[in-house]
Order: structure tokens, then C-alpha cells, then sequence
């Protein structure tokens, strides 16, 4: 695994890097520069644009990381990639010619709750395609296996864009209306960006034939723009349907939640960068033995990363929030605890969600998201009335908890797969004995002071454990290496 190791540790710098400066717009500067309603706006259309991002590219996000690889010659790569590009202009034309027609009535639809919102639903489809082309050039480098400068784009430009938004806010340069069309303007750039890079590593010669196995690409897509658009729906429809019932300002209070738990997921998003068009290359060679290797040192690898966070997240949230000093802001302690658990399972999967949308069995990835867009629409309907915002929070993680364990089963009676070893019970032994050790101790201190107390020990003691034990060959390595340099230095 070593281009993965690689790629995967310099994503997670740039994750990390971009996680803390998005921390800071997230948990100081939005809430402190731009009124709680502009905020709640910000995240409502980004969720909603988020939603409609695989249909927007007819999926080819998925499709060329799917079958890149199994093309043998530069013509026939080119003659994919080529229609990977125009290939979603039939589904934007028409929606923009029907979009046109019905806008007003969709506009009225979403801001019957919250009348801030008509002005900008237009926005939506705007950023939405954005999001979706800057994704297809993401794939175009993710398959050359240069996965580092399309994450640096994607993780730290747009978020350093909207801190210096926020500040000229502060500084009454711009409005709070501004803003929202700055943040557009930020994504079409990010795209752009993302294009120059992508044709500066691989530029296709334009063949506008279609593959010979055009069929198969179509079904594919389609499969996948409605599991994309599941997908979506499980991560941000949340967003989209608490305006509806609560004032906008609550989305506003449930994105610094969100966003403190979704800390968890950062070394997944990194590894999945560079593993994803490993598996698929494994599985295009029917090479189910490296497959499975990835699949269970993937799996304890991320358990390992996510569940260290989830303990600094969780054990800190209460000075964290404290640390914010915005009351209204720290309803959100049980969102945080409840969307890391459910981060932290998604990690233990590891490979599974690769494994899945590049085999023969993508179909069931399909049927498995609309199951879970259907399941979260429900519960989110019925919790949010009943507990509020907390309620979205809960109704994510009973469904991750339900359809990841589905997910698993349905691996491994397929391919005789599946990501646990004995490890993984002792790593999550060690995570559950950190949490209630720590979790009732409370220093007297100033906020930041008591979480740099306790991460230092939680970090020390969580890493000695599993060094000690030598719980997975990879981590054991890294940390072996990183030792080697502070003794040499």
C-alpha cells in the first residue's frame, strides 16, 4: 500500500488543514461576521446544490474512476473521456429549459417556510453544476493516481475564499446578500481550476464517438446518479428539510454540529481519494486477493485515525461550544456525538462503498441508497417535529447503523468478503474505555487550556496503546518511521 500510504498521509495533511481553517470560519467567523439567517441560507443552498450534483453530471464522476482502467488504449481512454464531458449537457440543457418554465413554482415550494430563501433558488442549479464538472476533472486526475492537488482545491481553496468573505463582511466591504453570490463565484473558479489541472496531466484528443460499450456506461450512470443523488440526500437533506419545519437559523446551529462530528471522516475522504481507482483496477483484473487486502487494512486503518478523533471531539465538545461563546450554538452536543458514531462506522467499512459501485453488483449500491434517501426522508419528517434538530441527527445515524451493516452482509455472501479481524474489537474496546474514562472529567480551567489537557492525554495514551499492540501493520510503520526522525533530528 505504498502509493496509498503516500497519498493518502498527504490528503490527510490537507484535510486536516482545510478542516481547521474551515473550523474557524465555521466556529467563529460565520457565526460571529454573518447574521444566523445568511448562514442558515449559505448551508441550505450548498446541501440542496450537494443533492443535485450527480444528476447535474450524469454521474460520470463515479463512471470514469469505474471504467478508466479497463480501456487498453490512449483512443479508446480519450474517446471515454471525451464523452465523460459532454455526455451531461443532456441532462443540463433540458433542466435549464424546463428549470425556466417552473421556476417560480419551485421557488415558492422551498421558501414557504423561510421567504429569504426565493431570491436565490436559482443558485442552486448554478452551484450544482459547478460542483459536478469540478468532480468529473477531479476523476480525470484521480485516475493518473494524482489525487493531492485536486483535495488541496477542493478541501482548502474554497475555504480560504470564504474566510476572507467573512472578514471583508466584518469589515462592511460586502453585504450579507453579497456574499451568498460571492460564495458561487468561488465554486465556478474552484471548477476552473480543476480543469486546467486535470488537462495539464491528461489532455484527451476530442473524439466525439462514443465507447464501444456505450450501453454498459449509460447503465451504469444512470444506476449511479440516482445512487449519487441517494447519497446526497442521506448527507444533506437534513439541511434541506429543517427550513421547512423550523426557522432557518436552525440549520445554521445544526451545520456547526455537523461539521464539528464530520472531523471524524477525515481519514476516509483522504484515503478514498487514492483507494478508490485502486479497488476498481483490482476488481477490472478480477484480482479479488488484493481487493480483500485493501478492504481489511483499509477498514482497521480508518478505525484507527477516525476513532482517535472521535474521542477528541466528543471528549472536548462541551469546552468547545463553551470556548465559541454563542449560547444559541451549543444545542448541538448531542448532534455532535450522534453523527460521530455514525462516522466512525462508516470508517470501520472501509473499502466496502469502492468495492460496491466497482463491481458487477453496483446495482445493489442503487437500491441501497434509495433505500436509505427514502428511510432518512421519513425519520427526518417525523423526528425533527418531534425533537427538533436533534431529531435529524438521530434519524442519519439509525439509518447509517441499519444499511452499513446491510452493506457488509451483502459483500460478503457476494465475494466471501469482509473488512473486520480480531483488531477491530480492540480497537473499539480501547476507543469505549478512553471515552468513559475521560468523559466525566472536567478540568477548571479556561475552555482552550482544558482541551489541550485532555487531548494531550487521550492522544498519548490512545497512541502507546496502539503502538504497543501493533494493531495494524500500517499505522505501526508510520509511527515507527515518524519515531526514527525525532530521533534523528
Amino acid at each position: 500500500m505504498g502509493i496509498v500510504q503516500k497519498q493518502s498521509f498527504t490528503n490527510s495533511i490537507i484535510l486536516f488543514l482545510g478542516f481547521a481553517i474551515g473550523g474557524i470560519n465555521v466556529l467563529f467567523l460565520y457565526t460571529k461576521f454573518l447574521h444566523e439567517d445568511y448562514y442558515g441560507l449559505t448551508a441550505f443552498l450548498l446541501s440542496t446544490a450537494n443533492i443535485l450534483l450527480p444528476l447535474m453530471v450524469f454521474g460520470m464522476q463515479y463512471t470514469i474512476v469505474k471504467f478508466f482502467s479497463s480501456y487498453k488504449t490512449k483512443r479508446e481512454q480519450d474517446q471515454f473521456l471525451t464523452s465523460s464531458l459532454f455526455m451531461p449537457l443532456l441532462v443540463i440543457i433540458p433542466l435549464a429549459i424546463i428549470g425556466a418554465f417552473v421556476y417560480e413554482t419551485i421557488s415558492e415550494w422551498i421558501s414557504q417556510e423561510n421567504i429569504i430563501i426565493k431570491p436565490y433558488t436559482y443558485l442552486i442549479f448554478i452551484v450544482a453544476i459547478f460542483m459536478g464538472y469540478f468532480e468529473v476533472f477531479y476523476a480525470f486526475s484521480k485516475v493518473q493516481l494524482q489525487s493531492i492537488f485536486g483535495n488541496f482545491i477542493k478541501e482548502i481553496f474554497a475555504r480560504v475564499c470564504v474566510t476572507f468573505l467573512l472578514i471583508a463582511i466584518y469589515f462592511k466591504w460586502m453585504s450579507n446578500e453579497q456574499f451568498i453570490y460571492a460564495i458561487v463565484i468561488v465554486y465556478g473558479v474552484r471548477m476552473l481550476i480543476m480543469l486546467f489541472y486535470a488537462f495539464s496531466i491528461y489532455k484527451p484528443k476530442f473524439i466525439f464517438k462514443l465507447p464501444a460499450n456505450v450501453k454498459e456506461i449509460v447503465s451504469y450512470s444512470f444506476y449511479i446518479i440516482l445512487a449519487g443523488s441517494a447519497s446526497g440526500i442521506l448527507l444533506d437533506i437534513d439541511k434541506f428539510m429543517i427550513p421547512q419545519v423550523q426557522k432557518i437559523a436552525e440549520v445554521a446551529y445544526y451545520s456547526v454540529g455537523i461539521y464539528i462530528a464530520s472531523v471524524v471522516a477525515i481519514p476516509s475522504r483522504a484515503m478514498q481519494q487514492i483507494i478508490n481507482p485502486l479497488t476498481a483496477k483490482e476488481l477490472n483484473a478480477n484480482n479479488l486477493e488484493e481487493v480483500d487486502k485493501l478492504y481489511k487494512k483499509s477498514s482497521i486503518t480508518l478505525l484507527i485515525g477516525g476513532g482517535l478523533l472521535f474521542l477528541l471531539i466528543n471528549l472536548n465538545v462541551n469546552d468547545l461550544y463553551t470556548f465559541i461563546g454563542k449560547p444559541e450554538y451549543a444545542v448541538g452536543g448531542m448532534i455532535v456525538l450522534m453523527i460521530s458514531i455514525a462516522e466512525l462506522y462508516k470508517l470501520a467499512l472501509g473499502t466496502n462503498g469502492a468495492i460496491l459501485t466497482n463491481s458487477n453488483h453496483y446495482k445493489i449500491f442503487f437500491y441501497f441508497s434509495i433505500a436509505m434517501a427514502i428511510s432518512v426522508i421519513v425519520l427526518n419528517r417525523w423526528l425533527i417535529q418531534l425533537i427538533g434538530i436533534d431529531g435529524a441527527a438521530l434519524a442519519t445515524l439509525i439509518v447509517v447503523l441499519i444499511f452499513s451493516t446491510f452493506k457488509i452482509i451483502y459483500v460478503q455472501q457476494k465475494l466471501q468478503l469482509q473488512p473486520f479481524t480480531k483488531n477491530t474489537l480492540v480497537v473499539l474496546s480501547v476507543i469505549l474505555i478512553l471515552f468513559f474514562a475521560f468523559y466525566f472529567i472536567e478540568f477548571p480551567f479556561h475552555p482552550l487550556v482544558n482541551i489541550a489537557i485532555k487531548s494531550l492525554l487521550v492522544t498519548i495514551i490512545y497512541i502507546l496503546i496502539v503502538f504497543k499492540l501493533n494493531i495494524s501493520e500500517d499505522v505501526t510503520t508510520i509511527l515507527k518511521s515518524y519515531l526514527a526522525k525525532v530521533k534523528h533530528s
